[in-house]
């Protein structure tokens, strides 16, 4: 097994790979290097030994995650009992999931296929203000959750009111917004950046640190924005939402029976699990000052969050939660099952 996990040298032939190191020092300050019109995403080219069976288990992954995701959308739409403010945002949760995944995948697909894995420079910042866009909404989104779940649970009498179609159309909104307004404004700022002569990512996609990483101008204050970035839209969800379960969990404790208790778990803890796989893996990856960190682990991270975690969430609200359960029952009835 180590003898596949092993770095093989880089060979990558006619690819115009050009690192910092052979870019120059005055390029990389600001010198008179050659302009990167195109970036090489390098990703996964040092392991060829695993190149096909990776491709082969990101393709099922990204299959069953569009087939899953798209499920949880036609059963919240078809069947009446999923008309509540929780799968409303689920519905849209699910559709981002789809979307976030997309940006990445397809396009790691057919590098993991390409000898040379370029990508133009402009195609290279959408892909990175789209990542971000889609990531943040789904914070927001996810937070949006979490206080629908403490005005259920904490606040039934106005749960009603806080949670009206107006409400959480607003919150829904919000979501997209922060996400539109934090991307574009931040992927701006980075494109407006002199990159000459290094344009070698050894990642396989177009993320914030690794593009920044290869600025021929200091990257301080974008390393400051990225923090603050984090800060805002990851590390202060994550807080607001545990401060959510934790009002749930004095909540759940006062409930009188165990039966009750459990009824009442039953409802968070899928949204529960969703949060900790995202949130966790985002803060690892993002709650840092500087780009010197394990180009490895940053790549299984990124796998993992933007790959692998899309995938969990069907399976989290199918199995775990009966209500989605009894819907597609009802649906399999009605449309595939007729006795």
């Amino acid at each position: 097994m180590p003898s596949l996990l092993r770095l093989e040298p880089l060979s990558l032939p006619g690819c115009p790979l050009r690192s910092p190191l052979q870019s120059g020092l005055g390029a990389m300050r600001g010198g008179n290097g050659t302009a990167v019109t195109e970036f090489v995403l390098l990703g996964f080219s040092g392991y060829r030994s695993l190149r096909g069976p990776l491709f082969w288990g990101v393709l099922l992954v990204y299959l069953v995650t569009l087939l899953g995701n798209s499920l949880i959308i036609l059963l919240t739409l078809a069947d009446a009992a999923l008309h509540s403010p929780m799968y409303f945002f689920l519905r849209h949760f699910s559709g981002l999931e789809m979307l976030y995944t997309t940006t990445v995948v397809p396009r790691m697909l057919a590098d993991l296929l390409s000898s040379c894995p370029t990508i133009p420079r402009a195609s290279c910042f959408t892909q990175m203000s789209f990542f971000s866009l889609f990531g943040i909404a789904e914070c927001g989104l996810l937070t949006a959750m979490a206080y629908d779940r403490y005005a259920a649970i904490c606040r039934p009498l106005h749960y009603s009111t806080l949670m009206s179609p107006g409400a959480c159309v607003c919150l829904l909104g919000a979501s997209y917004l922060m996400g539109i307004i934090t991307s574009t404004t931040y992927c701006t700022l980075i494109c407006t950046l002199p990159f000459h002569g290094a344009n070698t990512i050894h990642h396989f996609l177009c993320d914030i640190l690794p593009v920044l990483s290869l600025a021929s101008a200091s990257t301080f204050w974008g390393e400051v924005a990225n923090l603050a970035v984090t800060i805002a839209f990851i590390l202060t969800p994550f807080s607001l939402i545990m401060v959510s379960y934790a009002c749930i969990l004095v909540t759940i404790l006062g409930v009188a029976t165990s039966q009750g208790r459990r009824k009442v778990f039953s409802t968070c803890s899928s949204h529960l699990l969703v949060v900790t796989l995202f949130f966790g893996t985002g803060i690892i990856a993002y709650m840092r000052l500087g780009t010197g960190s394990s180009q490895a682990r940053d790549q299984i991270l990124a796998l993992f969050y933007a790959v692998v975690t899309p995938m969990f969430n069907p399976f989290v609200y199918t199995l775990r939660n009966e209500e989605v359960t009894g819907a597609m029952r009802r649906l399999v009835k009605k449309y595939l099952w007729r006795p």
